[in-house]
């Protein structure tokens, strides 16, 4: 049996497409607005998240900080810092360990996970409500759980209507740059 290539990406490609088509802009549009209202009162953003929900936060970290002069901060990055907190305490302790040091009130932490399930970063979430940070969980379908427990803590969720971990993956980065573009189109930058 032949493998048909131009199908498959046909089908990925068509997929991501109806994914994006039904992304659902309301929350997007808040989450815009929470990037504005703590770019304008100085604050900072966090971004946590595990596997291929690390890589967006990571190449987001870099865009926002260097084009939108936000002080955004991937604790995804520090790897000796994630490695130590999970070494000398546990696993689920990597982004509240980080975050405990780094939060100010008034800051956005935004949580990756393609299931919301993740304790690590739910550990993140918790800590950054009660430090008064505000919350944006940018999550899917994954496992068929409409962005598990991490839909529900955040102050804002964004689920990305698919059951695909690769289309999840793909369209968190779309958002990031969505909210990206649209602050520098705001801003005259």
């Amino acid at each position: 049996m032949s493998f048909d290539f131009e199908e498959f990406a046909n089908s990925y490609i068509s997929d991501l497409r109806e994914t994006l088509g039904e992304l659902p802009r309301e929350p997007l549009c808040d989450f815009w607005r929470m990037v504005e209202k703590t770019r304008s009162s100085d604050g900072s953003v966090h971004f946590i998240g595990n596997g291929g929900s690390a890589a967006t936060p990571s190449h987001s970290a870099g865009d926002w900080s260097k084009e939108l002069s936000l002080r955004t901060i991937a604790h995804t990055d520090n790897t000796s810092s994630l490695t130590a907190w999970a070494n000398d305490t546990d696993y689920s302790n990597v982004f509240v360990g980080q975050l405990s040091t780094f939060i100010r009130e008034g800051d956005l932490v935004v949580a990756y996970s393609g299931s919301g399930n993740s304790e690590n970063v739910l550990n993140g979430i918790s800590l950054a409500k009660e430090r008064g940070c505000s919350t944006v969980a940018i999550t899917g379908n994954y496992g068929g759980n409409s962005g598990g427990n991490l839909a529900q803590m955040a102050d804002i969720a964004i689920i990305i209507p698919t059951t695909s971990m690769e289309r999840i993956e793909d369209v968190q980065l779309v958002i990031n740059h969505i909210i990206k573009e649209a602050v520098k189109s705001n801003n005259g930058l």
